[in-house]
């Protein structure tokens, strides 16, 4: 098992390719890294209302092999919009679509993370439901899926806030508070509360250090959740066929119960990793890349075209 270190924030390189695209009615940010002819993979992050790079360094590592082609999602990082119309799954959906249709990425390969990951299974049954068939998904690989059903996600949020209450995390928030490096250095001290505000999605929460900070936009969070009501996928997603991955972190807030009834509908391959909670490329980056690389290898797919 390779030592990490987690005494320092990771550093994010510069993309290869930038821009913002040129067919939704917002213009959205997206970067694409890796060889230019190699096989494209589109990645979804979190949130909702989060942006891109809070995956990085770390899911760089993919683009050794492949093309990894990303966006901000509508409403949050450079996708910000002063429009004061609600973001909802719908129109994220929508988004997705027209980037799957820009960058020729016919049909996709999607590697979704957390909220990503419930945002390819909506598009993905969108697609199935009466969407354009072409442009639904060719193969899923599903990080640490958001809950997919509404008491799954009151579930999570009950066992999130029950972890910021741990006593070695308020042990951790004490010593902030009464170290005076507010004062001394600013900088460390919002990296400091940044590592403490996301420590409870960790098994081990001394591992946020590695994690690239991030904001979230509150409002598109909300109004994207509201939309989706009280809301339960599992019958929708048995329509979905396409070969899947599933991995999850035991110790995610998440409940496991939902990431093994995503695999279940998706008669997917599920991997449940051990001292591992929401983010297995922090804690467990060689079991969860080991296991992505040798699903992907499986099932070769060379659609796509950078845009």
């Amino acid at each position: 098992m390779e030592h990490r270190d987690f005494s320092a924030t990771p550093s994010v390189n510069a993309p290869s390719h930038e821009g913002v695209t040129q067919t939704t009615d917002l213009p959205l940010y997206w970067r694409a890294d890796g060889p230019p002819g190699a096989p494209p993979l589109l990645l979804l992050h979190g949130g909702p209302g989060a942006h891109h790079d809070y995956l990085y360094p770390q899911l760089l590592s993919l683009s050794d092999t492949y093309r990894v082609i990303t966006y901000d999602q509508r409403g949050g990082g450079k996708s910000k919009t002063g429009d004061s119309t609600p973001v909802t799954w719908q129109t994220q959906v929508g988004d997705l679509a027209q980037i799957v249709t820009e960058f020729g990425l016919i049909p996709p390969t999607i590697v979704g993370y957390s909220w990503g990951a419930l945002l390819a299974m909506l598009y993905a049954t969108h697609c199935t439901k009466g969407g354009d068939a072409r442009l639904a998904p060719a193969r899923l690989v599903l990080i640490s899926p958001a809950p997919i059903t509404r008491a799954w996600r009151d579930d999570f949020e009950a066992a999130l806030s029950a972890r910021g209450r741990h006593a070695a995390i308020l042990a951790m928030r004490e010593e902030l508070a009464a170290s005076g490096l507010r004062e001394r250095d600013p900088a460390a001290y919002r990296q400091r509360g940044f590592e403490l505000s996301v420590a409870g999605y960790f098994a081990n929460p001394t591992h946020a250090r590695a994690l690239t900070p991030f904001r979230v936009t509150s409002r598109v969070q909300q109004s994207v959740w509201e939309s989706l009501g009280a809301f339960d996928l599992r019958d929708e997603l048995r329509a979905v066929h396409c070969p899947t991955l599933v991995i999850h972190g035991r110790q995610d807030p998440i409940p496991l119960e939902s990431a093994a009834a995503v695999a279940q509908s998706l008669s997917a391959e599920f991997i449940a990793l051990d001292d591992c909670g929401h983010v297995p490329y922090v804690e467990q980056p060689e079991l969860l890349f080991a296991a992505v690389r040798r699903f992907l290898a499986e099932s070769p797919h060379l659609a796509g075209r950078e845009g």
